[in-house]
């Protein structure tokens, strides 16, 4: 099924880009205006010029940031800031962060992959998208020719296959080494040897692969694979456009964490949010737990992890008091919802909350933008404790296991559904697609 690839990975020249700390960036859809600031004066070569450059007020359709960055790119390659491996790899990112007080460490590797129609269930995603995010990509795409940051996808690695081949040929020297950013480290190791690298991809010929991050980017390289391919008369199918940048880790990897996109909302009437507390009552049994009860958030956990039933919690309605809400009748609730989604999608806490309470109770519209989200459950209280916002849903993590039966089922769960924690940067290896 899926066709991995090793390449020609491009990454900074540590002989002239010393502290590699200054130069990676998050990538572009985390990229805020002021962080975007921020990574600007960080360095003259950070990796946000490529990856999210800035637009500007004189900007024209030809002479624009998309422009910038290629032209940067280019700057970049001929100074050697940036260098190009000779030898085509597979590339070991071993990922070390922080989470709750504990050490983590996510395993990928950093390959090319065919790009396949959605149809072929090859590559299955697990998310909705929006318009404008990919129309920025595509234009990316053509300006830079190259995949500046890895989507990160999830893959089944049977009976530890690949595990067992990346810890017998582990190299000892890391072509990236980088520490200490942001209480993250990053070890990259290049794996050339053609066995192994045969191996590996032999191992994940015959599986899907499942889109964890990176919907988006998926979506814009097949748009650009598919206007290649009319400008091109003549397509072998193995151009380099016919690929993208993945980083691929095991669904059972311990690093794999799943963070839930808690929901915040404001701009709702008095009369709207007076009105909610009668109609949540209608479909779910409602309990208060005092906001500063001794030990109210392992209650809290203990509660939503309950494998009876579905369980949100609401904070907002009353003063200091979070809404423990039980779902009363699904069969009821599931009518609700858009007919064409699976019933698995159907139980999801985040389908519950954008489906039945913000769109059916409260009027939410998909045009509207007074919705936010937390992955920290104290930030979203807090949020509306400052009157930020009016209504803060406190949601549990999705599974990776939950990932891959919605993928499975050829279901999206509603955008914003997961936060894979923490982001893979980009600026550590990238893709020329020329």
């Amino acid at each position: 099924m899926a066709e991995i690839h090793p390449f020609r990975g491009v990454h900074y020249n540590q002989s002239l880009v010393k502290d590699l700390s200054t130069v990676i960036c998050p990538p572009y859809d985390i990229i805020t205006p002021q962080l975007q600031q921020e990574l600007y004066h960080r360095s003259e070569y950070n990796f946000v010029r490529l990856e999210h450059s800035r637009a500007l007020p004189q900007d024209t359709a030809t002479g624009n940031q998309y422009a910038r960055s290629a032209a940067t790119l280019e700057q970049w390659l001929k100074q050697a800031v940036l260098k190009v491996d000779e030898v085509p790899a597979i590339y070991l990112h071993d990922h070390y962060f922080i989470h709750q007080g504990k050490e983590h460490r996510r395993r990928g590797i950093i390959v090319c992959v065919r790009l396949e129609e959605w149809d072929r269930m090859v590559v299955r995603p697990h998310e909705g998208t929006l318009a404008e995010p990919k129309h920025d990509r595509v234009s990316l795409l053509w300006a830079l020719q190259a995949n500046t940051s890895p989507i990160l996808a999830l893959f089944d690695d049977h009976e530890q296959q690949v595990s067992s081949l990346l810890t017998s040929t582990e190299p000892t020297k890391p072509v990236i080494s980088l520490t200490s950013v942001g209480g993250e480290s990053h070890y990259v190791w290049a794996i050339t040897q053609p066995g192994v690298i045969n191996q590996i991809c032999h191992s994940l010929a015959h599986q899907p692969l499942y889109i964890a991050d990176g919907h988006h980017r998926y979506e814009s390289a097949l748009t650009y694979h598919r206007e290649k391919c009319v400008c091109s008369p003549l397509v072998s199918g193995d151009e380099p456009f016919n690929f993208v940048l993945m980083e691929l880790v095991d669904f059972s990897d311990p690093g794999l964490i799943i963070l839930p996109p808690h929901r915040l909302l404001r701009g709702r009437s008095k009369s709207t949010l007076d009105g909610l507390m009668a109609e949540l009552e209608l479909l779910f049994e409602i309990d208060k737990l005092p906001l500063t009860m001794p030990g109210v958030w392992q209650q809290v956990d203990d509660l939503l992890m309950e494998a009876d039933g579905i369980r949100l919690i609401l904070f907002g309605l009353t003063t200091e008091q979070l809404l423990m809400l039980r779902l009363r009748d699904f069969d009821a609730v599931s009518q609700m919802m858009p007919y064409f989604h699976s019933e698995l999608y159907k139980t999801l806490d985040v389908s519950i909350v954008d489906h039945i309470i913000l769109e059916k109770l409260l009027g939410l519209s998909d045009e509207e933008t007074i919705l936010d989200y937390s992955y920290d459950r104290l930030d979203a209280i807090n949020r509306v404790l400052d009157q930020e916002y009016q209504l803060a849903f406190l949601l549990k993590p999705i599974t990776p296991a939950v990932v891959k039966a919605v993928a499975d089922a050829g279901d999206r769960m509603p955008r914003k559904s997961t936060y894979f924690y923490p982001k893979a940067p980009a600026g550590l290896v990238f893709h020329r697609l020329v």
